[in-house]
C-alpha cells in the first residue's frame, strides 16, 4: 500500500472513532457498524483528496466544487439535519434532495478521481469503472435512478431505512451513486448523445414530479402513520417537486441550448 494511502487510512480510523448522528445519534455497539463504515468512507474521501492533490493538482474550479460537495454531505449526512430526519418526512426529503442534486453534480463538476488515484492507487478508477460505463448512456442510468428513487421511497423500504441504520446508510448510499451516474451521463455526455442527455432529463423531471406530487396529495400519511402528520408529508412532496423540480428543469434548458448551439453551428452559411 503506498505512504500516503497509509496515511489516509489511519487519519480516517482515528477520526471514525468519534461519536456521529444518523437517525437519533450514534451509540456503541456493533449494529452501528454500517454508520461507521459511512464516516470512514467520507473522511477517507475527503482526506484522500488532499493527499492526492497534493500530487494532482485539481484546477480550482474543481477543488472549490469538491469541497462545496462534501461540506453539504456532511451537513445531510452528520449534522443537525440527520436527526431532524429521524422525525420529520420533510426534512428526510430535504436530506435526500441535498445528496440527489446538490452533492452529486457537485462531484461530476470536481472530478475527483485523478487526486483519489494519487492517494489510493488505481482502486478507485477499478470502482468507478462500472458506474461510468452505465453513465455512457443516459437512458439507462436515468432508469436506475428512477428505481432507486421509487424503491426507498416505498413505504415499507423507505420506513426500513428509518429504523435500521444498515438501510439508512444504503438508501443514501444508491441514491448518491445513481444521482451521481446520472448527472454524469447528462453533463459529460458527447455531443452526439445529446438528445438521449435531453430525454433523460426530462423523463427524471417528469418521474420526479409525479412521486413528489403522490407525496403531496396523498390522503393520509405512507410512512409511520402513527407518529407522521400528513402536513409533513404534503411539505416533503413539495420540497421533492418544487426545488429538485427547478434542479431538473434549469439542467434540461442547459442541454437544449447546448443542443440548438449544436444545429446553428452545422447549418449551412
Amino acid at each position: 500500500m503506498r505512504p500516503l494511502a497509509r496515511l489516509t487510512l489511519a487519519a480516517g480510523a482515528s477520526l471514525a472513532s468519534g461519536p456521529v448522528a444518523a437517525h437519533g445519534g450514534w451509540q456503541g455497539g456493533v449494529e452501528h457498524a454500517p454508520a461507521w463504515l459511512l464516516q470512514a468512507l467520507y473522511v477517507l474521501a475527503w482526506v484522500g483528496h488532499a493527499l492526492g492533490a497534493a500530487r494532482v493538482p485539481a484546477r480550482p474550479a474543481q477543488a472549490l466544487a469538491f469541497h462545496t460537495a462534501l461540506l453539504l454531505a456532511g451537513v445531510a449526512l452528520f449534522g443537525p439535519l440527520d436527526d431532524w430526519a429521524a422525525h420529520s418526512t420533510a426534512m428526510h426529503m430535504v436530506q435526500h434532495m441535498v445528496l440527489i442534486v446538490g452533492v452529486a453534480p457537485l462531484l461530476v463538476v470536481a472530478q475527483p478521481l485523478p487526486q483519489w488515484r494519487a492517494c489510493f492507487g488505481r482502486l478507485p478508477v477499478a470502482l468507478a469503472r462500472g458506474p461510468l460505463r452505465l453513465a455512457a448512456a443516459p437512458m439507462a442510468a436515468a432508469t436506475v435512478h428512477a428505481l432507486a428513487l421509487w424503491a426507498w421511497h416505498a413505504p415499507g423500504p423507505y420506513t426500513a431505512a428509518l429504523l435500521h441504520e444498515g438501510w439508512h446508510v444504503l438508501e443514501h448510499a444508491s441514491f448518491l451513486l445513481t444521482a451521481w451516474i446520472f448527472w454524469w451521463s447528462v453533463w459529460r455526455a458527447p455531443a452526439a448523445r445529446g438528445l438521449g442527455a435531453l430525454a433523460a432529463l426530462l423523463f427524471t423531471l417528469m418521474h420526479t414530479g409525479l412521486l413528489g406530487a403522490l407525496l403531496t396529495f396523498a390522503p393520509q400519511p405512507l410512512y409511520l402513520r402513527e407518529s407522521r402528520d400528513l402536513w409533513d408529508q404534503q411539505l416533503a412532496g413539495l420540497v421533492m417537486w418544487v426545488p429538485g423540480g427547478l434542479a431538473y428543469l434549469a439542467a434540461a434548458a442547459w442541454s437544449a441550448a447546448r443542443l440548438l448551439d449544436r444545429a446553428d453551428r452545422r447549418a449551412p452559411g
